[in-house]
């Protein structure tokens, strides 16, 4: 696998996405190729698992894979920063989209999207009316608008919307931006304040510990701007438009973000697909599919032959 890093423009919005390029070690620039556009998780950045775990098995199997920064996060453009945007974040799968097909080694009649946790979600809906994506791959999935009206606001919405209501307010009359932490400083705070729920718990053992820290993933939002989130769902019209092959890849260790369920509802909906498929871990959760070696053998597993059928 060799690994470059590039850049490619979201025209619509005149800024550039920072991105990973990861390709096979026997890349022929003459040759075509199939690609994958892979999607980071909620909180995440392009250097953690959609390109260190997930992009290296696939350019390991002979695609192209772009692993990018969502818009106003990592070192890719936007302001203001940390905002978190589904619609913006389904926008920029196309906009990597748009990058590969003008690539002469790329096939772009071949073109999959894989996407991890919240990034999971984004590629279904995505792949809803994005046709040219021809197979989509979630890894433990999320909804995030299912999420955030949910745990996320405490399961009162819109009392949330209220508060981001009087914050984007007081941000309006100058107001310093209220840029909110997502989860617990470490693990010792964790454990010593009873954050100690499956997911809170491996998240922050993930993202908040030397074994999945990078510098662009923040793990922050743009409280004033998350309004949107909550009136958004991810498998909306399912039904109807999902007709590509999707494969969603869950464990069945439960947590509290939902992945299980999220990956069950989308297989579900998904019944104009060509080809769907649920794949249950029944002894990894939601944080073992980022990394743990063993999980994402057994994700890559399922993956590399659907990928192989379809694209």
């Amino acid at each position: 696998m060799v690994q470059q890093e590039i850049t490619f423009r979201n025209k619509d919005m005149a800024w550039d996405i920072a991105a990973l390029m990861l390709t096979p070690d026997d890349f022929n620039p003459l040759n075509k190729y199939p690609a994958v556009v892979s999607v980071h998780p909620f909180g995440s950045c392009k250097e953690q698992t959609s390109s260190a775990i997930y992009g290296r098995a696939l350019a390991d199997a002979g695609y192209v894979v772009i692993a990018y920064d969502a818009s106003f996060q990592g070192r890719s453009g936007g302001l203001p920063r940390f905002k978190e945007d589904p619609h913006q974040r389904v926008e920029d799968i196309s906009h990597a989209i748009d990058y590969l097909v003008t690539l002469d080694f790329v096939d772009a009649n071949r073109i999959a999207s894989l996407g991890i946790c919240g990034g999971g979600g984004y590629v279904f809906n995505s792949a809803l009316t994005e046709k040219r994506i021809k197979a989509a791959i979630g890894v433990t999935p999320v909804n995030l608008g299912r999420l955030f009206r949910e745990d996320f606001s405490e399961f009162n919405p819109l009392g949330t919307l209220e508060a981001i209501s009087q914050r984007r307010t007081a941000e309006a009359l100058g107001a310093e931006r209220q840029v909110n932490e997502l989860l617990p400083p470490s693990l010792e705070f964790a454990k010593q304040n009873g954050l100690t729920e499956r997911d809170v718990f491996e998240a922050t053992e993930y993202y908040k510990t030397k074994r999945g820290q990078a510098e662009g993933g923040a793990t922050r939002m743009l409280f004033s701007h998350a309004h949107k989130i909550l009136s958004w769902d991810a498998f909306a019209f399912a039904e109807t438009l999902m007709t590509q092959p999707m494969m969603a890849i869950v464990g069945q260790k439960i947590g509290a973000f939902g992945a299980y369920r999220d990956g069950k509802a989308i297989y579900g909906k998904s019944f104009a697909s060509a080809d769907r498929q649920l794949v249950e871990l029944s002894e990894w959760s939601h944080y073992d599919l980022y990394d743990h070696p063993e999980a994402v053998a057994l994700a890559v597993e399922q993956i590399i032959p659907f990928l192989a059928k379809h694209v």
